[in-house]
């Protein structure tokens, strides 16, 4: 039931009164107001209200249908606000203040100077110059450059006579590339600007082309679900968001291959197919400087963001969104993957990232209200893991955990607040990154300390027991600490050092391990001492966790070999879809090797599962596009590392030439 009723209307107003048409001033702050307890249906009878307090609520925007036609003065300080556009229906209202609301930026500031034409107070401050250059000269110098765009890109691409298909397939064309490509003002406006971008190009192919008819429905949902995510990030560097998409010369409709020089066998022909993939976006996103010539920047870590709604955390099926977070060079990015859109970007001068992670927490916003939000953080070279609330564009602070380079990161599954961040130091640290509250206070404490004898490469929590034992691959070997908080030593060596086969016939523990992931709860897949392989290795029957010296040698229980190539560069990590049973690992020529491995893990999970005898070749190689920048092939490309998102709807490989590549299963 809402809150609101006839009765609390007449009681709040000022003067109270006995009639809700006679209500000129209304005043419903501090009533724990929700955007559900605003009912048009009610205040549709508020026909001469001129000025409304909703300040400390919980709104998080409006109805769209208020109908309010005479409101003049609007106060929603102290709310939850994530969105102004639904202003817009107050055409006279000439006094507005949002403050404190966390999820609005500059960016709506000055969509609603737009939007409100007789504005003229925002948050206390007279704004009426500068709306009156939004509106006009903005919206001039816009329109030129949306104008130009149509006129050398996409013009000539519309026949003289055109079907309705054709129209429908230019108009989107146009809208997605207009909103990549035309740029102007400052980059913390960038969001501004590209929802104005789309507003004109909307009316210019309304007004000049007549292409407003037969609109796809699904198409403009998905164009404003767009165009609400995006929104410029938090940088301490403030530059221009640039991205250039490298459109593939050739497409070919599977793009992918099996494995050359490797013919399957009968069973496994008919038993693993292969899954069609399509390319949709090739972005040059992490330049340094903002260059479009800067091909050398490497790209190294992504992370799918997980969704806030998703119920829980554990089930795989639901747990992320089709945002990956990516970093390489000076920059962190958020792209949404079906678009290719850069949503937020966080850039750092002096710094080279070289690992992403998120995690979700529960913050308190004020008045003791609570709310979930994804915190991603950010580590490299400088050794300083940098924080950062997303959704409110902004980094909120900074751990120095080491002295040199952190190589890689990740968030404990458990306990969301524990990051263990493993450097080039040779220790790998947990630390409680602590919850931030309304005003972004928060406190970090270092929790252990893991001693390795070299460079830790790659981490992973073991998933059944991620508060007991974490698996590093090293420089020199593979390694397993007890991780427990409750015993009492904070500085710890190593509990055991597997060993694995070499090229020779021999075990080795010293070898270098640049791939480690779990596929599913016992298995792991780890690259590292045998040349042209990946070796799948079973957890449980490899460490029983019970011997009680420390700095064992245990042998790991090999389950399987794949096949992969026989290059002998490092640091071409591999990744594990373990909802979809697969592995990828990418190579020195630009392809990813794909491994569905659900026809064996039945046979591996049984205890007396034997070992495959032949090395198992990929299912299928996913080959790398004719890409072309300034007229030129690029070549020698390398991938650095390659996502799926947990449904495997998404591919995305991270290169050594600054191209960020994505994928969608057809």
């Amino acid at each position: 039931m809402s809150k609101i009723t006839t009765e609390l209307l007449l009681e709040r107003a000022v003067p109270k009164s006995t009639r809700l048409r006679k209500i000129e001033t209304l005043n419903l702050s501090k009533l724990q107001l929700k955007t559900g307890d605003l009912d048009p249906r009610l205040f549709s009878r508020l026909r001469h209200l001129q000025k409304l307090d909703l300040s400390d609520n919980l709104l998080d925007k409006f109805p769209n249908s208020l109908t309010l036609p005479d409101l003049r003065v609007l106060n929603c300080n102290n709310n939850q606000l994530e969105d102004v556009t639904a202003l817009k229906q107050f055409p006279l209202l000439e006094e507005l203040t949002y403050e404190n609301n966390v999820y609005l930026t500059t960016n709506d500031d000055y969509k609603v100077m737009f939007l409100l034409q007789n504005l003229r107070l925002l948050n206390g401050k007279d704004i009426t110059k500068l709306a009156n250059h939004v509106r006009h000269v903005n919206s001039r110098k816009l329109t030129s450059k949306v104008t130009a765009h149509w006129e050398k890109f996409f013009r000539d691409q519309l026949p003289e006579k055109h079907t309705v298909e054709q129209v429908k397939s230019i108009k989107k064309k146009f809208l997605k590339s207009v909103q990549t490509n035309v740029v102007y003002g400052p980059s913390s406006l960038s969001e501004f600007t590209r929802w104005r971008v789309k507003m004109i190009a909307e009316e210019f192919l309304a007004s000049s082309l007549g292409l407003e008819e037969n609109t796809d429905p699904k198409t403009e949902e998905e164009i404003d679900e767009n165009e609400e995510e995006s929104a410029e990030s938090p940088t301490e560097v403030v530059e221009d968001i640039s991205q250039v998409k490298l459109t593939p010369s050739k497409r070919k409709r599977n793009n992918s291959t099996p494995s050359s020089g490797n013919k399957r066998s009968k069973s496994q022909a008919n038993t693993e197919e292969e899954t069609a993939l399509k390319p949709l976006h090739f972005l040059q996103c992490h330049s340094k400087g903002n260059s479009r010539e800067d091909f050398k920047t490497q790209l190294w870590s992504c992370v799918f963001e997980p969704l806030l709604d998703s119920g829980s955390r554990k089930d795989p099926t639901v747990s992320s969104s089709r945002t990956v977070a990516t970093c390489g060079g000076e920059a962190v990015c958020l792209i949404d993957c079906e678009t290719g859109i850069v949503l937020k970007k966080y850039k750092v001068a002096t710094e080279e990232f070289f690992s992403v992670a998120w995690t979700t927490v529960t913050m308190v916003i004020g008045d003791n209200r609570k709310k979930t939000h994804n915190i991603l953080a950010a580590a490299g070279r400088r050794g300083i893991v940098k924080l950062i609330h997303v959704a409110a564009d902004f980094c909120y602070g900074e751990i120095k955990a080491h002295k040199k380079p952190i190589a890689t990161i990740c968030f404990s599954p458990t306990h969301e607040t524990h990051l263990f961040t493993a450097s080039y130091d040779k220790r790998i640290a947990l630390w409680d990154i602590g919850i931030p509250d309304c005003d972004y206070n928060f406190k970090a404490s270092q929790l252990l300390v893991l001693e390795a004898i070299s460079i830790p490469l790659r981490i992973a929590l073991v998933p059944t027991c991620p508060d007991q034992y974490l698996l590093a691959g090293c420089e020199e070997g593979c390694f397993t600490w007890n991780i427990k908080l409750d015993k009492g030593q904070k500085n710890r060596p190593f509990e055991a050092v597997f060993q694995f086969p070499d090229d020779e016939g021999n075990v080795t523990t010293s070898h270098r391990v640049d791939g480690l992931a779990f596929l599913n709860d016992d298995v792991i897949v780890s690259k590292s001492s045998k040349t042209g392989c990946i070796f799948v290795w079973s957890w449980s029957r490899s460490f029983d966790g019970k011997g009680k010296a420390s700095q064992r040698t245990i042998s790991a229980v090999i389950l399987a070999e794949l096949e992969w190539s026989s290059t002998d560069m490092s640091y071409l990590t591999l990744s594990t879809c373990p909802a979809k049973e697969y592995v990828f690992c990418g190579d020195e020529t630009g392809s990813v090797w794909m491994y569905n491995l659900s026809n064996h893990t039945t046979s591996w999970s049984t205890a007396k599962g034997k070992r495959s005898d032949k090395r198992i070749p990929p299912t299928q190689i996913l080959k790398w596009p004719e890409l072309r920048a300034n007229g030129e092939q690029l070549a020698e490309i390398i991938i650095n590392n390659v996502v799926t998102d947990p449904t495997f709807t998404y591919l995305v490989a991270l290169t050594s030439v600054n191209i960020t590549a994505i994928w969608k299963k057809s």
